[in-house]
C-alpha cells in the first residue's frame, strides 16, 4: 500500500476527514495536509503543500475542495504531478491505467461520501498500463 497524502480547503473538509478515518481503518498510512477545520481558507495553500510532499516520492494523493476543479488546476502547476478531478470510479481507474494519476481531486458539493470512497478505492487499486500510454506522457513533459 503506497503511503497517502490527503488535503483539502473549508468545503472539503468533511469529505475528507470521512474519507481519512475509513482508510486509516483499512489500514492505509494516511498523511492529512490539512485543513484542519471548515474554517474559510485558499485551496491552493494545500493543493501545493500536498503536491510537494508527493512530487518526488511514491506516494499518492487525494484533493478536495467544492468542486475539484480549484484543486485540480492548482496541482497540475507541479510539474511531477499528474492530478485527475474524477466524478466516477471509471473516471479514477482509467486515470491511474492510462495517465498515471499520482494525485486524485474530488468536489465535496458533487460527490457524496459514498461515492467519493468508491472513487478512492477505484483509483488506489488501478495501476498504470505503460506502452503506449508512457508515449503520450512523455509527449506532455514538451
Amino acid at each position: 500500500m503506497p503511503c497517502l497524502h490527503i488535503a483539502s480547503d473549508h468545503a472539503g473538509f468533511a469529505l475528507k476527514t470521512a474519507l481519512g478515518r475509513r482508510l486509516a481503518d483499512l489500514g492505509h498510512d494516511i498523511v492529512d495536509d490539512g485543513t484542519y477545520s471548515d474554517e474559510s481558507c485558499d485551496y491552493p495553500v494545500f493543493a501545493h503543500k500536498l503536491c510537494a510532499a508527493v512530487e518526488d516520492s511514491d506516494c499518492l494523493g487525494i484533493l478536495i475542495c467544492g468542486t475539484g476543479t480549484g484543486m485540480s488546476m492548482a496541482a497540475n502547476r507541479h510539474p511531477g504531478i499528474r492530478a485527475a478531478l474524477c466524478a466516477t470510479e471509471l473516471h479514477a481507474r482509467l486515470a491511474r491505467n492510462h495517465n498515471d494519476a499520482n494525485v486524485l481531486c474530488l468536489g465535496a458539493r458533487i460527490t457524496g461520501v459514498e461515492l467519493a470512497f468508491a472513487i478512492v478505492e477505484s483509483f488506489l487499486a488501478a495501476r498504470f498500463e505503460g506502452g503506449r500510454h508512457q508515449q503520450r506522457l512523455d509527449l506532455l513533459k514538451g
